[in-house]
């Protein structure tokens, strides 16, 4: 048999190979094998389903785009002395305080359809709420960015007119928000208000069906938004009740099966730096700053778009209140002792069917 020749490259291969195996170092993967760890979209994928995750993406940098619109007439200077009277007319709009400048074909317009398709988000509606009253909804968990609020309560995406006709929802959102162009614009023809105790009452004293939205964990629970979790800020948020009592609006608890699930957010348990971090951030700018990760446009698991799992928001029953000036705390406390207790019923009640892959029970922590 012929012998085969060593030649340089073989001994350098064969070298090579040995001080691998010595070192235990894991040879380079090839190209295609390091692509394997993103999960591409195919180019098979319907158009209505690529339409959904446009409208989504749009959605979630909807700020940075209003930002980037306003330095683009800014750079133009003719246009000068109508972005100065617009900024000035932002500052003496009290619309965000009056209910809004809500647009019912707005609320219905298509393109809020195709973002609660892309979920898909829908409620589940327990019970009839007649407009003969106001409305405080009380809405749980706050997850991320609220995107399930934003579909049943923010538009008319899922058909909330249809479901519950005569009630006028008002989603509620932070003041600050209404100080960015454009953006305030849009909040305001979809209804949304302020959630300050002034834009509160006016909304319930505008007569029978007037209801707000109110996400009640706000920024603090957003740290807690963790897939399979679902933990409230609950226990000392007392305004809300308050303000039902003193208006005499009945109180709806709304949970939201699957708001926790559509972003993976970094573990930030109680006493890790992380979470000091982000409250030290919350105390000073008024909110959170949340280190989470969804999916992209082309691939399903790396990017900031959340990901496409179901939320479902089941609309309880309501808890009737006796309008009362100044209710003493004891009161105030019995009528959140059954809000709470229609809140785990909710919860008990819906769990097994919508909850299947949760990591552990309802839990009020705060």
């Amino acid at each position: 048999m012929e012998e085969r020749p060593v030649t340089n490259s073989t001994l350098s291969a064969s070298l090579l190979k040995d001080r691998l195996s010595k070192l235990s170092v894991t040879p380079l993967r090839p190209v295609a094998a390091l692509q394997a760890r993103v999960d591409f979209v195919p180019a098979s994928i319907p158009r209505v389903r690529r339409l959904q995750t446009v409208v989504v993406a749009l959605w979630t940098s909807i700020i940075p785009i209003c930002f980037s619109f306003t330095l683009f007439l800014l750079s133009y200077p003719p246009l000068w002395p109508f972005v100065i009277i617009y900024m000035i007319w932002i500052h003496i709009d009290s619309a965000p305080e009056r209910g809004g400048r809500v647009s019912p074909w707005f609320r219905s317009f298509r393109f809020w359809k195709f973002f609660a398709e892309y979920y898909p988000a829908s409620y589940k509606k327990e019970c009839d709420l007649p407009a003969d009253r106001p409305y405080v909804f009380g809405y749980h968990p706050h997850g991320i960015i609220s995107m399930g609020a934003m579909c049943n309560f923010g538009s008319d995406s899922t058909s909330f007119s249809s479901g519950f006709p005569g009630v006028r929802p008002h989603l509620l959102t932070l003041t600050s928000n209404f100080t960015i162009p454009f953006y305030r614009e849009i909040l305001l023809f979809l209804g949304v208000c302020s959630v300050s105790k002034r834009s509160c009452e006016r909304i319930l004293r505008k007569g029978k069906g007037s209801a707000i939205t109110i996400v009640v964990g706000g920024a603090a629970e957003s740290l807690s938004a963790h897939p399979g979790t679902a933990d409230l800020t609950l226990r000392r948020r007392l305004g809300f009740i308050k303000l039902a009592i003193r208006e005499g609006a009945d109180l709806v608890p709304v949970f939201s099966f699957g708001e926790n699930d559509i972003y993976e957010q970094m573990p930030n348990e109680k006493g890790t730096t992380l979470y000091k971090i982000q409250k030290k951030f919350q105390n000073v700018f008024g909110f959170t700053l949340p280190l989470f990760h969804g999916r992209g446009i082309l691939n399903y698991n790396w990017g900031l778009l959340p990901y496409r799992r179901r939320i479902i928001a089941v609309i309880g029953r309501p808890v009737h209140v006796k309008k009362m000036n100044s209710p003493t705390v004891e009161q105030i406390r019995e009528v959140q002792e059954a809000y709470i207790a229609e809140l785990m019923r909710i919860w008990n009640t819906y769990k097994d069917e919508f909850a299947r892959t949760r990591r552990r029970e309802l839990s009020i922590i705060d």
